[in-house]
This record gives C-alpha cells, sequence and structure tokens, in this order.
C-alpha cells in the first residue's frame, strides 16, 4: 500500500487546515451579520455538469451547503426493466460518459453472473485493456479539468491531448469514439483489430511522458498548492461512513480497491499497487489520480505481454447471436437468431449483485431476475451518487472561492449521479 507522497508542502498547510476546522466550528455557533443563500448552479462552469449547490455564506465562508441532484434524470433504471439485457448495454455508456468501456463491462459482468457464465481468458484479457483505457481516459480528463478549475489551463491541453489519441483507439476497437457499446452478455462484439496491440504500445510509451510533465506542472505549482493543499478534508471516517469509493476513499487513506479486494477479470494475475493518500485533501485526490494513471499503464504493459490467444465469447451457443453468414445459409440459425433478437437470453430466476472498480469507484449492479429476457428490477449503485453525498459535510467552513477546487478533486460525473 504505497502512500503518496509529497514532494513539496505549503508551510500553510497546517495552519490553514486548522482555520477551516475553526471556521466550521464558529459556523455551528453562527457568525457575525445577515445570512446569504446563493444558488451555484445547475448552470456552473464549475460544477461540471447540472449539480446546484445551495450555499448559505456569512461574508465569504460557507456556513451550509446542500447538493441539490436531479437535472438530468433519465430513468435508466426503469429504462432496463423495459429492456432485453443486451439491449442496455448502450445506456451503460451514458453513465460516467468519460468511461464507457468501463460502464460496458461493469454491467456485462453482473448479467454474467446472472447466467452463470464465464468469459474465456482472451475475452477476460480485453475487457481489462478496456477498463485500464477507460480509467486512463477518465482520470486524463478529471486532472486536467481540476487543474483549469484552480486556474491551470495548459494541464488541461497537455491531458486532454493524450485523451484524443485514446479515443482513436477506442474507434479502432468498436468504431465509435465516444459511445462504444463494445461488451455484450457473454463476450465482445469483436476482437482485436489488426495494428491494435502496437498502437496500445505506442500509446503507453507516448502518455507516460505527459504525466510526468503534467506533475512537473502541478505537483510543485506554488498556485495549485495553494488551491488545494489543506482544504476539503475528508477523514477517514468520513469516507467510510458516507460510502465514498474510487480515488476518494483512496485519497483519504483507505486502501480499498475492488480489483483487489474482490478480484475479477484475473486482475490477481496482474502486478499493481494501489496509492493511498495521508491527508484527504484535495492535493492529495489529486496525486492519487496521477498514480493510478500510471498503475493502470504498468498493468496494461502486463496484459499486452501476456495476451492469450482462443476465443473471446463465452460457449453457450443459445446465449450468443450466431455468425451472420451462417443465419444467412441456415433456417435453424435464423430461427435461433429471430429468437434471440426477439426475446432476449432466458436468465434464470435470482438476485445477484456485482459491483466494478470503475475509474469514479465502485459502479455496482443489482438485478432482481423472474426468468426470461428482461429483468424484473434493476438498480444502479453510481459511484459519483455516493461521492456527492460528503459535500454537506465538508464544505462548511471554506471560503466561496474554495468550492470549484473541492468539486474538481472529487471528479463527478452528473450523467452517472443521476442515472
Amino acid at each position: 500500500m504505497p502512500t503518496v507522497t509529497r514532494d513539496y508542502e505549503s508551510p500553510d498547510t497546517a495552519a490553514q487546515a486548522a482555520r477551516h476546522l475553526e471556521n466550521m466550528e464558529e459556523t455551528t455557533t453562527d457568525l457575525v451579520g445577515e445570512k446569504l443563500v446563493l444558488n451555484m448552479g445547475p448552470s456552473h462552469p464549475a460544477t461540471h455538469g447540472v449539480l446546484r449547490m445551495i450555499l448559505e455564506l456569512d461574508g465569504e465562508i460557507i456556513t451550509k451547503a446542500e447538493p441539490d441532484i436531479g437535472y438530468l434524470h433519465r430513468g435508466d433504471e426503469k429504462i432496463a426493466e423495459n429492456m432485453h439485457y443486451n439491449q442496455f448495454v448502450p445506456y451503460t455508456d451514458r453513465l460516467d460518459y468519460l468511461a464507457p468501456l468501463a460502464n460496458n463491462v461493469a454491467y456485462a459482468l453482473a448479467v454474467e453472473k446472472l447466467m452463470g457464465w464465464e468469459v474465456p481468458e482472451r475475452g477476460r484479457a480485453i475487457r481489462v485493456i478496456c477498463c485500464e483505457l477507460a480509467r486512463i481516459s477518465a482520470h486524463l480528463l478529471g486532472v486536467g479539468v481540476f487543474g483549469m478549475d484552480v486556474g491551470a489551463m495548459t494541464v488541461f491541453l497537455y491531458t486532454f491531448a493524450q485523451r484524443e489519441k485514446i479515443y482513436d483507439l477506442c474507434e479502432q476497437l468498436t468504431g465509435a469514439r465516444f459511445t462504444t457499446s463494445y461488451t455484450r452478455v457473454g463476450g465482445q462484439i469483436r476482437d482485436l483489430p489488426d495494428g491494435f496491440i502496437a498502437a496500445v504500445r505506442k500509446f503507453l510509451d507516448e502518455v507516460e511522458p505527459v504525466i510526468d510533465e503534467t506533475d512537473k506542472l502541478l505537483s510543485r505549482n506554488a498556485i495549485f498548492i495553494g488551491r488545494t493543499q489543506g482544504l476539503g478534508i475528508i477523514t477517514k471516517e468520513d469516507a467510510i461512513g458516507y460510502g465514498l469509493s474510487g480515488p476518494n476513499l483512496r485519497g483519504s487513506g483507505v486502501e480499498h480497491d475492488l480489483r483487489k479486494a474482490a478480484p475479477y477479470l484475473d486482475y490477481e494475475k496482474y502486478e499493481f499497487d494501489i496509492p493511498v493518500g495521508a491527508h484527504g485533501d484535495c492535493y492529495d485526490r489529486y496525486l492519487v489520480r496521477m498514480e493510478e494513471i500510471r498503475q493502470s499503464v504498468r498493468i496494461l504493459r502486463q496484459v499486452l505481454d501476456q495476451l492469450p490467444g482462443g476465443p473471446i465469447n463465452v460457449s453457450d451457443a443459445k446465449g450468443l447471436l450466431p455468425n451472420k453468414e451462417r443465419v444467412l445459409m441456415k433456417m435453424e440459425e435464423l430461427i435461433h437468431h429471430f429468437i434471440l433478437a426477439t426475446q432476449g437470453i432466458d436468465a434464470p430466476a435470482g438476485e445477484v449483485y456485482f459491483g466494478a472498480e470503475n475509474p469514479k469507484g465502485e459502479l455496482g449492479f443489482y438485478i432482481h431476475s423472474k426468468g426470461g429476457g428482461v429483468p424484473y428490477r434493476l438498480k444502479i449503485r453510481s459511484p459519483s451518487f455516493l461521492n456527492l453525498s460528503v459535500l454537506s459535510k465538508i464544505m462548511p467552513g471554506h471560503m466561496l472561492s474554495d468550492v470549484p477546487a473541492v468539486l474538481g478533486s472529487l471528479d463527478f460525473v452528473m450523467g452517472e449521479c443521476d442515472r
């Protein structure tokens, strides 16, 4: 469990943290003057989407903060209950739309747990490639936008340029850059295309120097340090109590990563570290994400070196659409295709839950099946929803100008929060 180290710590960090704690104590006993209620969002660049923050202010100091969500609610869970299992795959793209490949995989693993299926070894390795590329992509944008939130525009240009290369890889793999819909229940729509492995290796060689450069631009930058160290402190107890997960949980010193705690997709075969923070502030959450990018690069190199051959989909022929050529040539295959396309896979009755370690945290799917091709109930555990719940606890005592820094450090996506 390597703790992320601070190459430089502001001499004001301890005093700043103490000052915020003092402000929090003062806000409970009321400060001076009349309170002002201010709406920040739902249309504001610092709220990263349609988040509305109802802030109560005493001068520039926040005395109360209430996140108001639901402006983007699309009813994904109810939509899933009226669709065949595979028809819902494109909707998972729209949850954390910065990591659609990882969302596809998490959902497919939940349904496969219900079906009792296990994807072959090569299929599992391809899914790890998808998940780790999605993690790098999401963290690149998260770090870049976080930097921009506190005034570092150059970093965003650096990280976004690298993210475009991941989009190129997604297009090569899936045919789409953004909403990929690549995974299917029981496997993938196609194997890796020619030249894809070489393209991923080239990207890994190019992204590492950019991460090092970003580290130099931010980690010892006096302005960035002043805007992040000692701010937005989430204690280990609060992180656990509020159900935080992902980098926000690990930034508070809790070593919990589902890839190691409850391994799936053969993650136990790969060597990687879980970075954790020591202070639980905005700066630690930034350091954790930076190190997670490096660890994802490390995992991807191992997957590419060990990539096995063989099939990519489950061997249950009745659960997957047959080859198109066979559909056009054989009546039995045509009937099989028709039944699957109109009725869906025949899932057994039962209840399952599966959680995957996504870039924002634990993305979980609960499925209650009464049999047949459509779930009776489907619920989504979205990490952004739970991560935002801590705002009402940590924001009081901060200045109004600290809000963009705290929100940026939580790195949430409202499409996933509101579902």
